[in-house]
């Protein structure tokens, strides 16, 4: 195989900053557009029609971001220029290739936040943009001697970054921009799209070889010249900074290798374009379902004696059918088309990580699979196919299986019944897939917690998470109700720190709504008015008088909260104390339309509250679960924080697992295979079990910790699918020939 010439030794370097200029210049016009786009969004938004809370929310998000506007799209230009010539410095100037400092740096929660919103827009518009950006960065590698660095501004990442850096700083608050992701991530993938195929065109009018030719010599170094060898990159400008780009730029090599394998042109190949298949050809393979049908008779009898089936066997049955099939097809595209997804289905069968009784299910589905890949090409393409999607996820969620306990489970059932059903509607193609998909991820969604430990552990947590967070929520709108008015420094202590607690507790156990709850609202508004001065006897009279039935109420929430009688005792005399001080003192008294409007909105203020402003993580321990909520957690090992610093992009993967996945744990010294089997609404608390029923919780800081020391390993980063399109891509290289035989 011919070899790329050797790059250019000077002018290499000055073409990547050529580019990097192009760039910076293309994306620069693009902001007001790209403004226009949000504005116009926002304002749709505003003119929806929804209760009246939501309506005036989306009309002040519209009236901050035109106060904004102009503002931001200039700072992100003025930002642009910063990035530019910061890339024009000696490399070793950059943050991707400088050296480690002395000690370590502390990020702010601000900064890790925008990492965070960064990476997920980048994720998107990464996936829109294609593998164009693989295809540049390997070009650019080429051309520089090493690899781009992790803030290089050819990177999506660091222009995303930049974008929620200027959101911020120009005085947006971060729930606005969650408001507009969804088209930031369109706008930024076709904008992105746009830019990275105007720096192909300037590396092909320069001579830069293609990347398919640089991705061939990275598969097999030893047909690298001397003068094409790179040096070694520091590790953390290895790989773009977030674990799942680093995945998807992995696969998309993959799928750009296949792409070009069945394009025109293609060397040595006398394959068509991957266009939608042959009418004679789509005809032939309608016509074979009633063979369909008995051949998967003949399949479930193809099992031994002891009821398993012999994989080869079946093996050379899928051969002898896709040899078939390629008899009918008269193009050579369908012929190829036909051999790739005969070579990824006898990859699946050949992968011994599934149980063989799925593997068989997988078996069954290679007809549905080809009828959309020939009528739908960019199945070859797309690593977000419903097809794809699908058999990736049946596949994840039972790698950690064996024969014995996936014999007769209910997950084998339900993957049998949806294969039978995507049989039973072979012409609606792609749609059949995605509800399939759907309905297997609604499954999942009910089988991974219906034994009755984990559901009881579930529940618990669950509850657990919603009352930390409503306790942070109480007590930022107390602080707001109490901020203008004279109330003592120690009732507001009580208020923010015991009785905060009780309300979201009995608002967990009974519902905001219900009389106890009700009750403890008004005892924090009567406690304000008890603590404010009482200038005339009858005020006076009226304390004395309704006293009792207040530190009644009380006793009871702290009771609920778990406070020992001991330590109500202690806080109900500093209570009674401060009272007492109130009683006679001069000061003003808290006029009683103030103390009416506070207690209407307490008795309301789960419509008032927001996520603005909560921590990103909760507390978790055992003696919290316990001690809140009076459940035994036998069965539970409960993890909580460590001091251990947490990159944010470890903390986004944390975030997009998906359940059902299987895990290598690495606690204590030894080794479990665990699966992971809920996380709660916030994603702030995960769980995992192993098949004999020992559960792991922990949350967020400390699952993206257990990933980034390697503690915790996923089964299946890459995917069935994706493995099975590698090992066909292997094995046509090896012999070529195949695809027109």
């Amino acid at each position: 195989m011919a070899s790329p010439p050797p790059p250019p030794a000077a002018p290499a370097t000055g073409l990547v900053r050529q580019a990097r200029q192009q760039l910076a210049q293309d994306l620069a016009q693009a902001l007001p557009d790209l403004a226009l786009r949000l504005d116009a969004f926002l304002e749709h938004l505003a003119d929806q029609v929804g209760t009246q809370r939501e309506m005036q929310a989306h009309r002040d998000v519209l009236e901050r971001w035109r106060a904004q506007q102009s503002a931001w799209v200039a700072a992100c230009g003025n930002a642009l220029e910063a990035a530019l010539s910061a890339s024009l410095l000696p490399a070793a100037a950059t943050r991707g290739n400088a050296p480690l400092p002395d000690a370590f740096e502390l990020l702010s929660d601000d900064a890790i936040e925008n990492q965070i919103q960064a990476a997920r827009l980048a994720l998107a518009a990464d996936e829109m943009a294609g593998s164009s950006f693989e295809a540049l960065r390997l070009r650019s590698q080429w051309l520089q001697h090493h690899e781009l660095a992790a803030d290089d501004l050819l990177r999506p990442e660091t222009f995303c970054e930049l974008l929620v850096d200027q959101w911020r700083l120009a005085g947006l608050p971060r729930a606005d921009l969650q408001d507009v992701t969804a088209p930031l991530q369109t706008a930024l993938g076709e904008l992105l799209q746009t830019a990275y195929a105007a720096l192909h065109e300037l590396y092909d009018r320069e001579g830069v070889p293609a990347s398919r030719e640089l991705a061939v010599l990275r598969r097999h170094p030893d047909t690298v010249q001397p003068a094409l060898q790179l040096p070694a990159a520091p590790a953390k400008a290895a790989a773009p900074a977030h674990p799942l780009l680093r995945a998807r730029h992995r696969a998309q090599e993959v799928v750009q290798q296949l792409r070009q394998l069945l394009s025109p042109g293609r060397a040595g190949s006398a394959s068509a374009a991957p266009g939608p298949a042959s009418q004679s050809l789509l005809q032939a393979l309608a016509e074979q379902a009633p063979a369909e049908a008995s051949w998967q008779s003949e399949m479930s009898a193809m099992g031994t004696a002891s009821g398993g089936l012999e994989i080869s066997q079946l093996a050379r049955a899928l051969r002898q059918r896709s040899n078939s099939w390629k008899q009918q097809a008269t193009a050579p595209g369908d012929r190829a088309a036909i051999e790739v997804v005969a070579l990824m289905f006898q990859s699946i069968l050949a992968q011994d990580r599934i149980p063989p009784s799925i593997r068989v299910w997988f078996a069954r589905l290679q007809l549905p699979v080809l009828r959309v890949a020939l009528a739908e090409p960019d199945f070859f393409s797309n690593l977000q196919h419903p097809v794809r999607l699908l058999i990736d996820r049946m596949g994840a969620c039972v790698l950690g299986f064996d024969a014995t306990s996936m014999g007769g489970s209910v997950l084998e059932a339900e993957i049998a019944r949806i294969v039978q059903t995507i049989e039973q509607f072979p012409e609606t193609g792609q749609r059949v897939f995605q509800l399939a998909h759907q309905e297997f991820e609604k499954f999942l969604a009910g089988y991974l917690t219906q034994e009755q430990p984990k559901a009881r552990i579930v529940s618990v947590v669950q509850q657990m998470e919603e009352k930390e967070t409503l306790t942070i929520q109480y007590t930022i709108e107390l602080r707001r109700l109490l901020k203008d008015m004279p109330v003592r420094p120690e009732l507001r202590n009580f208020l923010f720190r015991d009785w905060a607690e009780v309300l979201a507790l009995s608002a967990v156990r009974v519902g905001a709504a219900h009389d106890q709850t009700l009750a403890f609202k008004r005892a924090a508004s009567d406690l304000v008015w008890a603590g404010s001065a009482k200038p005339t006897r009858e005020q006076r009279a009226q304390l004395i008088r309704s006293l009792p039935g207040l530190l009644q109420c009380l006793r009871e929430g702290l009771t609920l909260i778990g406070m020992s009688a001991s330590a109500q005792a202690e806080q109900l005399k500093r209570l009674t104390d401060t009272l007492a001080e109130a009683f006679v003192a001069k000061t003003a008294a808290i006029a009683p339309e103030d103390l009416e409007a506070m207690a209407r909105r307490l008795s309301h203020l789960e419509e008032f509250m927001s996520a603005e402003g909560l921590p990103g993580d909760t507390p978790l321990s055992a003696e919290n679960l316990e001690k809140l909520l009076g459940v035994d957690i036998a069965g539970l090992q409960v993890l909580g924080n460590t001091p251990q610093p947490v990159d944010a992009p470890q903390l986004q993967w944390a975030r997009t697992l998906q359940p059902g996945s299987w895990f290598t744990l690495d606690h204590n010294g030894t080794s479990l295979q665990v699966q992971y089997s809920w996380h709660s609404n916030q994603r702030q608390l995960h769980l995992f079990a192993t098949l004999d029923g020992q559960c792991y919780l922990m949350p967020l800081q400390r699952l993206a910790g257990y990933l980034q020391s390697g503690l915790l390993v996923w089964h299946d980063a890459e995917g069935v699918t994706l493995r099975a399109t590698r090992d066909a891509l292997e094995k046509i290289e090896a012999n070529p020939e195949r695809l027109q035989a």
